[in-house]
């Protein structure tokens, strides 16, 4: 399959998603620039428009990543970014107000790379939480 995102596989990610980045778990209605439909294995490492290696994910979370799959971890070892295909988000992050906090090495990778605690998106997620929009029901579920 070419890299388009057909309007039924698109509707699929994002319903699948819950409307949520996967990553940080913003809701798309609560982003200024909304989400988008991420190859987690980017086509030029060989990923497929399938929907098994596609996610939803916010622009922040989508741009910070980029081409990108791993990184290397702090001990030096190449660690993959967390995948909501085959990861539980609660099993790499916990969420303390508006701060992400990593509970794996594949949460420490993605955490940094992706920028979650950044002073810019903690205050956005703070200030959603302040108003009982962050975390949303639906992210709250992914987070127990």
């Amino acid at each position: 399959m070419a890299d388009y995102v057909s309007t039924e596989l698109r509707k699929l990610v994002t319903s699948r998603a819950d409307y949520l980045c996967e990553c940080c778990l913003i809701a798309e209605e609560d982003t200024f620039l909304g989400c988008e439909v991420d190859h987690i294995i980017s086509l030029k490492h060989e990923g497929k428009t399938e929907a098994d290696i596609l996610a939803y994910a916010c622009t922040f979370c989508n741009r910070y990543k980029g081409s990108d799959i791993a990184s290397i971890h702090e001990s030096g070892k190449l660690e993959h970014f967390f995948n909501p295909r085959i990861d539980y988000w609660s099993g790499h992050f916990y969420l303390n107000n508006g701060v992400i906090i990593p509970l794996t090495v594949v949460g420490e990778v993605t955490v940094d790379i992706f920028k979650f605690n950044n002073a810019e998106r903690i205050l956005e997620r703070e200030a959603l939480g302040f108003i009982g929009r962050y975390p949303n029901e639906n992210a709250k579920k992914r987070c127990l």
